[in-house]
C-alpha cells in the first residue's frame, strides 16, 4: 500500500499566511473537493476519488492541522475554526485554477464543508455532508448519559494543556479506538492505511485538539449567528448519515432541513467510515448530487 491515492498527482500549496496544504490531484473536468475527516488523512477517499476521476477533476487535501498539511500554532481561536479552514479550501481551489467547485466532506470535514457553502455560496456549487450534524445542532443534540458516545469532543473541548497531555501519552489508543467502534466492517481500512492514520495523528495531537476545541467556542458562535440571520446553504446539498437520532433522539433530516431548502438526506446502513466501507454508494451519491 502506498500513501497516496493511485494515480493522483501531488502537491503542495499556500492557503494562508505560512500555511500550506498538501493536495492529491487527479482527474479532469469539473472540479471536486474531497474532505477527510477524523482520525485520517485524505487517503480516506481513495477509493471514491479514483472513482470520480474518471470524468471530474477530483481534490484531496490534507485540512490544516492533519497529515502532511501544515499545523500552525493555536495561538487564538480563529486558527482552527472552521472558517479559517473553509478559507483554506477555497484558496487551495483557486490557486489549482477554479472558481467555483462542488465539495463534500466527511466528519470534521463535513463541518468545514458546511462552513465554505455558508461563507461562500457563490463559490460552492454543491455540497455534501457525511455523518455529521452542524456543529451547532450537534451539541444541541447530545445530552443524558447517551451523550458519552461524544466523550472526545467534550475532552478536546478543554482549555489548552490537559487533553493534549493525556492524548499524547497514548495516542495510538486513543485513535485506534475510533477506528475500531466506528466501522462496521474493520477490513475496509487495512492494516496499512490504519498505521498511516495513527502515524499522522500521532505527529498532530495539539492541531486535532485545537480543531476540536474551535468547534466547542467559536465555531458555535458562527453558526448562532446564522441561525439569528435566518440563513441558509444556497446550493444542492446532500447528507448521508447512519440513523444517530434513533439513538440520541433527534431527527437529523429536520435538523439539516433547516439550514437547507434544496436537500437530499438519507441513511446509510454502513459505518462511520462510508466512504471507504461502501465507497460504490458514496461516489453514487456524490455523482446524484452533481446531476441536480
Amino acid at each position: 500500500m502506498t500513501h497516496g491515492i493511485t494515480g493522483f498527482e501531488y502537491r503542495r500549496a499556500e492557503v494562508a499566511g505560512g500555511v500550506e496544504l498538501n493536495v492529491a490531484v487527479g482527474g479532469s473536468g469539473t472540479p471536486v473537493v474531497l474532505l477527510h475527516g477524523f482520525p485520517q488523512t485524505h487517503l480516506m477517499w481513495r477509493h471514491v476519488a479514483e472513482n470520480l476521476a474518471v470524468d471530474h477533476t477530483v481534490i484531496c487535501p490534507d485540512l490544516r492541522g492533519y497529515g502532511d498539511s501544515d499545523k500552525p500554532a493555536e495561538e487564538g481561536p480563529d486558527v482552527y475554526s472552521k472558517r479559517t479552514m473553509a478559507n483554506d479550501i477555497v484558496a487551495l481551489a483557486k490557486a489549482l485554477g477554479h472558481e467555483r467547485f462542488a465539495l463534500a466532506g466527511h466528519d470534521r470535514g463535513a463541518l468545514v464543508a458546511f462552513r465554505a457553502g455558508m461563507d461562500h455560496p457563490d463559490t460552492i456549487t454543491h455540497l455534501a455532508c457525511l455523518d455529521v450534524l452542524p456543529t451547532l445542532d450537534m451539541w444541541e443534540a447530545l445530552h443524558g448519559v447517551q451523550a458519552t458516545v461524544g466523550f472526545h469532543l467534550y475532552l478536546m473541548a478543554q482549555p489548552p494543556g490537559l487533553a493534549e497531555q493525556m492524548i499524547q501519552n497514548s495516542s495510538d489508543a486513543f485513535f485506534s479506538y475510533f477506528l475500531d467502534i466506528w466501522a462496521n466492517d474493520p477490513e475496509a481500512v487495512p492494516p496499512a492505511v490504519r498505521q498511516i492514520y495513527l502515524d499522522a495523528c500521532r505527529a498532530a495531537v495539539p492541531s486535532i485538539v485545537a480543531d476540536y476545541r474551535a468547534s466547542a467556542g467559536i465555531d458555535i458562535e458562527h453558526d448562532r449567528a446564522d441561525r439569528a440571520e435566518g440563513r441558509q446553504l444556497a446550493m444542492p446539498v446532500s447528507v448521508l448519515q447512519q440513523d444517530w437520532g434513533a439513538a440520541l433522539g433527534h431527527e437529523a433530516a429536520a435538523l439539516w432541513g433547516a439550514w437547507a431548502a434544496d436537500l437530499n438526506h438519507s441513511t446509510v446502513s454502513c459505518g462511520h467510515f462510508m466512504a471507504e466501507e461502501d465507497p460504490e454508494v458514496i461516489a453514487r451519491s456524490l455523482r446524484d448530487l452533481l446531476a441536480r
